[in-house]
């Protein structure tokens, strides 16, 4: 079969056209128009407490009449929301879940459910597909949409113009601070607490009564925040009064156990709101593994239809509440909320404290009922209004009867009841709708008995919204009755923060004897006494000696003086053990020197005294003596600058605890045996000392100093001067040897 030929057809391309714009012009048309929807429409709620998704899925689920009715299927309003919220069902059913009494997120939830929801507490708890999960409106709903239908809020066009939607729901109590809420959006985000139901009424109630009340009173009303979850809120009241006042702050929570004597274990019942199990169960098995904490020896999590808990199985003998303060400080079981009270008022994103975002409730809330009071009033007139026609027909009922039977025309009744009896058109259409039944005095006399309870209604309505301060006590009322109806106990505990243990870091590290070596080079390694035995012949770079070799504990630090005049302090517990036979860490990169910076001194320093001293000997022949007491500082400064004068370099730098015999050398093996105490005491770190050792630079300079050790010097005596300033004596040739056979004994 042949092939078909392939012809290649060329299309004229038309040159791009590049359209300029500046940076300024793209962030406000294109990215600012973004920013405003996410901040508006989505992240951040607004005085009722929700953002527009909660909002939509609940008004959905109230048009649907599950306030009273029987559940039904969550795919069922997924699906209707989506009239509402374009977003995706999966985005609806999330928002749902959150929402539910089972999820446990809420203080009082907002839809009653039945089947798995997961748990605000678990990471790894999914919830069930919607289809499996049934949903109705907690009766708690009652109180966020009374009023909805009397007209309390606006209603707007959902988008597609098929339906109305409220813009706020007019929650009767301060939703805003009962339910907690998080979003992130364009440059902002909120973190809400939820607060008692009952103490955020009291405190409205104080600010209703008196606009200008102090934090100090609010802080007695409202006292802490308080969780779904419970735990313990460790009580700072300057901290907890900061964040009242400016709405930005936050606050250590941690969980609450019991100690099951009989079973010897902790049983962990709630955890701060902001942590989950699975983090803190993997965080104790990490500290179990590594050592850290060897008082467990099994963990679980026993969560079951009773609730949380996490188990700790304890060693014999191990103190309970010793093991959780570990716990506390090495876990999630104590963490900290961050608060940003971030909330939309009249569009615009303002962050308030909580006197300020309870004010504004009260307005939006005074606006609503004032709203519901003018619907009610305005049906209410209308009614004693067709009552009053009736009265007037109740004077000649036979008269009335006899308009409609001698009418010819039904279009003809209305407008001769309006001329026979005074009446408007209203009335008459009523009167002519009523039943023939009903046209007697009986029925008459009785409806009519309702105008004087109307009037009277109608006077109250017209008396509470001519005066502020009746309003304002209308909803005093409203918010003692929810108190009384659905304010429950605390949840979460208070403690003060001054009770609890503060632990350091310390308190978790493992004790043990350590020797220190440290080299010329700037190795350094921590040996424990147990890897010693045996086997004691350190590993050394080639041309490298060993500097100090010290005992001391694992809990203590050491001070570390370089050739660039700095110090440096370490924990001994931030180094790792290691053999004699390993290198080690590497100083200079493991307390981040400076380039060309190597150690001259590395003492520990467990005892520490300000008494001793510090004796730097330089290039140029001279030496001085520094107390350690001008190295104090008031915290752990892991850096200390300026440590002794820079005017020649530093060649030796001798830890002094009491008078030592010293011996100088210089580049043409000469030698000086000396006193420590014939060195000057300064009284200031950059002091430059005074000669001790004469040499002419650059010809001849100081190369070192030592305490003289029988491995050092055989003839360190020969050397000795009474008095300085000296020249120094020819070094044997024993002596100049030692230094060259040490570096190499040091090497293997």
């Amino acid at each position: 079969m042949a092939k078909k030929k392939r012809t290649d057809v060329s299309l004229p391309v038309k040159e791009a056209e590049i359209t300029y714009q500046p940076i300024t012009e793209t962030l406000e048309k294109n990215y600012m128009p973004y920013v405003m929807s996410v901040i508006i429409s989505r992240a951040l709620p607004e005085i009722d407490g929700f953002k527009p998704s909660h909002r939509q899925l609940l008004y959905t689920m109230y048009d649907m009449g599950l306030l009273s009715g029987p559940r039904t299927k969550s795919a069922n309003v997924v699906g209707q929301t989506m009239r509402l919220n374009p977003h995706g069902d999966a985005a609806i059913y999330e928002t749902m879940v959150r929402l539910t009494r089972a999820h446990e997120a809420l203080l009082h939830p907002f839809v009653d459910s039945k089947g798995s929801f997961g748990k605000q507490y678990s990471r790894d708890m999914a919830y069930a597909a919607s289809r499996y999960t049934e949903v109705k409106l907690d009766s708690f709903c009652t109180e966020l949409f009374a009023g909805i239908d009397k007209d309390a809020v606006d209603f707007v066009p959902n988008y597609d113009n098929t339906m109305q939607e409220p813009t706020l729901l007019p929650t009767t109590f301060p939703n805003i601070l009962v339910s907690p809420n998080l979003g992130i959006a364009v440059g902002m985000a909120c973190s809400i607490c939820s607060f008692n139901l009952a103490e955020i009424c009291d405190g409205t109630i104080a600010i209703l009564k008196n606009p200008r009340v102090s934090v100090e009173r609010i802080l007695e009303l409202i006292k802490a925040p308080d969780f779904a979850g419970g735990g313990t809120i460790l009580y700072d009241y300057n901290q907890m009064k900061r964040i009242y006042e400016t709405g930005v702050g936050s606050f250590r929570l941690r969980g609450r156990y019991t100690f099951d004597a009989q079973r010897n274990c902790i049983d962990v019942f709630q955890i701060p709101y902001s942590s989950c199990t699975e983090a803190i169960l993997k965080k104790v098995g990490d500290l179990v593994k590594s050592g850290k904490i060897k008082d467990i020896v099994d963990y679980r999590d026993a969560t079951d239809l009773g609730g949380l808990r996490l188990t700790f199985d304890l060693r014999r003998g191990a103190d309970p509440d010793a093991v959780m303060d570990k716990l506390y400080y090495l876990t999630e079981l104590e963490n900290s909320f961050d608060c940003n009270f971030n909330i939309l008022i009249n569009g615009s994103p303002r962050q308030m404290g909580i006197i300020e975002i309870l004010s504004e409730w009260i307005t939006f809330r005074l606006g609503c009922l004032r709203r519901e009071m003018t619907f009610d009033l305005g049906k209410k007139e209308d009614k004693l209004h067709l009552l009053l026609g009736l009265a007037t027909i109740l004077l000649d009922i036979d008269k009335a009867i006899a308009i409609i039977r001698s009418t010819p025309k039904e279009s003809d009744v209305v407008p001769n009841l309006m001329k026979g009896f005074d009446l408007s058109q209203v009335q008459a259409e009523y009167i002519a709708e009523i039943k023939l039944r009903h046209l007697n005095r009986e029925y008459i006399t009785k409806r009519i008995e309702e105008v004087e309870a109307l009037q009277a209604e109608i006077a109250r309505l017209k008396e509470i919204l001519a005066d502020e301060i009746k309003l304002k006590g209308a909803l005093i009322e409203q918010l003692k009755e929810i108190k009384k109806k659905h304010g429950r106990p605390r949840k979460t505990q208070i403690m003060d923060a001054t009770e609890i243990t503060v632990l350091d870091k310390k308190d978790f590290v493992e004790n043990y004897n350590v020797r220190l070596v440290t080299t010329a080079q700037g190795y350094f390694k921590k040996i424990t006494s147990q890897s010693l035995r045996g086997n004691d012949v350190q590993k050394l770079k080639e041309g490298d000696f060993i500097l100090s070799e010290e005992d001391t504990d694992n809990l203590g630090e050491i001070m570390v003086l370089t050739n660039k005049a700095q110090i440096y302090r370490a924990k001994v517990a931030d180094f790792e053990p290691v053999k004699a036979s390993a290198m080690g860490d590497f100083l200079p990169a493991k307390l981040k020197m400076d380039p060309g910076e190597l150690p001259l001194l590395c003492k520990a320093m467990g005892n520490f005294n300000p008494e001793h001293q510090v004796l730097i000997v330089f290039e140029n022949g001279k030496g001085a003596r520094i107390p350690m007491s001008l190295y104090e500082t008031k915290s752990f400064r892991r850096k200390i600058v300026g440590a002794y004068s820079t005017k020649s370099p530093a060649v030796a730098a001798i830890y002094l605890d009491k008078p030592h015999d010293v011996v100088i050398r210089n580049n043409q093996d000469r030698a000086i045996t000396i006193s420590s105490e014939l060195a000057p005491v300064v009284a200031t770190r950059t002091a430059g000392g005074n000669t001790l050792f004469t040499v002419k630079p650059p010809k001849s300079v100081v190369v070192g100093a030592e305490i003289p050790t029988e491995r050092l010097f055989e003839n360190a005596e020969a050397y000795r001067k009474r008095k300085v300033p000296a020249t120094g004596n020819p070094m044997t040739k024993t002596d100049i040897m030692t230094f060259a056979e040490r570096v190499l004994d040091d090497n293997g």
